[in-house]
């Protein structure tokens, strides 16, 4: 005990540690006390519904289980206004003594800091809020449990600020530092688990940067190690572990139950068995409500128990502001997927507090303001925009920036500069997107060349044909084809990705309707069609598959274009250069066709099937050259952007 205060108090050096013990293990009562008053009054409003069991949270605190369930059970309203219980006179009593232990503590470390507690302490006697009866009033239960904002006074308000007096107080009166955490009366046995805790919380301690917070006392009270971490500045936001040979208790308040989820999620890798989550809000009224949940652990062996604690102190930084940022991420995603990026952030020990640090909502939005103006309208959300594992993606890379910057000490220009890169990627892979539509669409065109090809070349070997399947099967195609094609056009014109892809959807969908086209006039072709127009409609649709073959290359490699990558720039550029070859050898084939209706002397059924055929089919390949020269634009497009 050397610290200063310890000196001036004289004797109180040996009477202080026991007290400020006292006191905590008093706070972790008196919360269960009021949560088991909470507990009766909603029992005795709604008598239909199971009563609430405070069966871990009792036995975490020193108290008999059997005691407030009897209390809880029996509770009952007395005309409108009041509610009797079972040893209700009992309750308030310890609530009276669990509160005078409480400033007994505060007393003994900071007289001075105690008289305006003992005040208002004595302002709820004088007001009979205290009074044992075995009824009390509705109302003075919530002025008794509720967290009162404005300035106004409640039991539960004092008993927090009493506890961060007696916290403080342990901070000042430990007998050692151990591991960064204030610690008295330890025993050999305890340094271990504290070091584990610590461990944990030091190693991630760096992520709440200038926010207050994570200060952790630790002591030995009734047999068993008492670790006390205050988080962050939130009043009613407090965790305390117990710790008995292999086994741990963990007692955690929050007034905000999504983050209290949150918080229980995090340890789904240890065999914990979690209570009291849905049990204790209260109909009160929002200042009344908060959310007591216990943690309870047997550890098979040391070793497991100290993981544990190591992994309980790595949590706690990411409670912090927890809430603010998860209001900030539903800003660009949906409010399910706020809470899976902030878990992905606390396991990965990326966490939230650098980028609110860093700007939070002006940091997202000026990057969406300067990267994608006429992309991401106002008030529209990423993932309407991205799609929802890209958004998601891209705010996950947001905060691991944000965190690496603001811990490498790097300028915030330079954040904003590469989440806007990081941004314009994300779209970019939006119009790669959009471009595997227009692949597919090339697909769909292949398989209707493809059919063609196949009734010629059967013709050709004097092979019997069905000509209404031919037909039936290319119009099933253009019909898929074309919606598609809509789709793609509709998710283009929403996300502004531009006249090139739309372009290139409605070339590819007129090359479709082309060879829809051609496999219709293909299938009224006579059997016993001269060899020498089969072969060269034959050469034809072999030149009109390669087109189809080059386009679907060009596509697939021009995703991978924003990638960087430098073979896919080049497969694409020479995929360009196949369809205008084979456009250009589509033009020749068409010509020889010409040539030989008019100089074979055919029927006119014949030559007009014939013409019309290769026409079609030379339109296609048109088209297909076109969507060639949309494509090289938007490569250079990417290139240079």
């Amino acid at each position: 005990m050397k610290t200063q205060i310890i000196s001036e108090l004289g004797q109180t050096d040996i009477l202080l540690p026991a007290l400020l013990a006292e006191g905590l293990a008093a706070n972790n009562r008196i919360k269960v006390r009021m949560s088991a008053l909470q507990a009766a009054l909603r029992r005795a409003q709604e008598p239909g519904r199971p009563p609430v069991e405070l069966n871990a949270e009792s036995r975490a605190a020193g108290i008999s289980p059997a005691a407030l369930a009897t209390l809880i059970g029996g509770a009952h309203l007395v005309g409108g206004s009041r509610m009797t219980a079972p040893n209700l006179a009992k309750l308030i009593e310890e609530i009276t003594g669990d509160i005078a232990a409480m400033l007994d503590a505060v007393k003994a470390g900071e007289p001075a800091e105690s008289e305006p507690l003992a005040a208002r302490l004595a302002a709820i006697r004088a007001a009979g809020l205290l009074e044992a009866a075995d009824e009390i009033e509705i109302a003075r239960v919530a002025q008794l449990t509720a967290i009162t904002q404005g300035g106004a006074d409640s039991l539960h308000r004092l008993v927090m600020d009493l506890h961060k007096a007696i916290n403080r107080l342990a901070a000042l009166c430990s007998e050692e530092i151990v591991s960064g955490a204030h610690t008295f009366g330890l025993q050999t046995e305890d340094r271990d688990a504290v070091e584990s805790f610590m461990k944990g919380l030091n190693a991630t301690r760096g992520l709440k940067f200038n926010h207050p917070g994570l200060d952790t006392t630790a002591n030995r009270s009734n047999g068993r190690l008492l670790i006390q971490n205050d988080i962050g500045e939130t009043d009613a936001h407090v965790v305390v572990v117990a710790v008995s040979g292999n086994s741990v208790s963990v007692t955690y308040t929050d007034v905000h139950r999504p983050r209290a989820k949150f918080f229980i999620a995090l340890f789904d890798e240890f065999d914990v068995e979690w209570s009291g989550l849905d049990r204790h809000s209260t109909s009160l009224g929002e200042d009344a409500a908060f959310y007591l949940v216990t943690g309870e652990l047997q550890a098979g062996s040391r070793g497991d128990r100290d993981a544990f604690l190591t992994a309980l102190g790595a949590a706690l930084v990411f409670l912090i502001d927890w809430n603010k940022a998860r209001k900030l991420l539903r800003n660009w995603v949906a409010k399910e997927d706020a809470i899976r990026i902030l878990d992905w952030g606390a396991r990965r020990r990326i966490g939230h507090r650098a980028l609110l640090e860093l700007g939070g909502n002006d940091l997202i939005g000026a990057a969406v303001r300067n990267a994608a103006p006429s992309r991401i309208r106002f008030g529209e959300r990423l993932d309407q925009v991205l799609g929802r594992c890209a958004a998601a993606d891209f705010i996950q890379s947001a905060m691991r920036i944000s965190t690496e910057a603001l811990s490498g000490g790097r300028s915030v220009r330079l954040v904003r500069d590469q989440i806007e890169a990081d941004l314009i990627r994300h779209l970019e892979r939006v119009d790669s997107t959009l471009l595997g539509s227009v692949l597919r669409q090339v697909g769909l065109a292949h398989d209707i060349i493809a059919a063609v090809a196949g009734h010629v070349a059967a013709m050709r070997a004097g092979q019997s044909t069905d000509g209404e399947r031919l037909s039936a099967r290319a119009g099933l195609i253009e019909r898929k084809a074309d919606r598609i094609a809509a789709d793609a056009r509709k998710e283009a014109i929403r996300l502004a990705a531009g006249s090139i892809i739309e372009q290139l959807i409605d070339r590819v969908e007129d090359a479709i309707d082309e060879l829809e086209q051609a496999a219709f006039v293909a299938s009224l072709a006579a059997a016993g069609m001269d060899l020498r127009l089969l072969s060269a409609l034959a050469e034809l649709c072999a030149v009109a598959i390669s087109a189809t073959e080059a386009a679907a290359s060009g596509l697939a490699a021009a995703i991978n274009v924003p990638n960087g990558l430098r073979l896919d720039t080049e497969d694409a550029l020479n995929a360009i250069a196949r369809i205008v070859d084979a456009e250009h050898a589509a033009d020749r084939c068409e010509r020889e066709i010409t040539t030989l209706v008019f100089a074979g002397h055919f029927d006119v059924s014949t030559s007009l099937c014939a013409i019309e055929l290769a026409r079609a089919i030379e339109r296609a390949t048109d088209r297909l050259a076109s969507v060639a020269h949309l494509l090289r634009r938007h490569i250079m497009a990417d290139l240079s952007a």
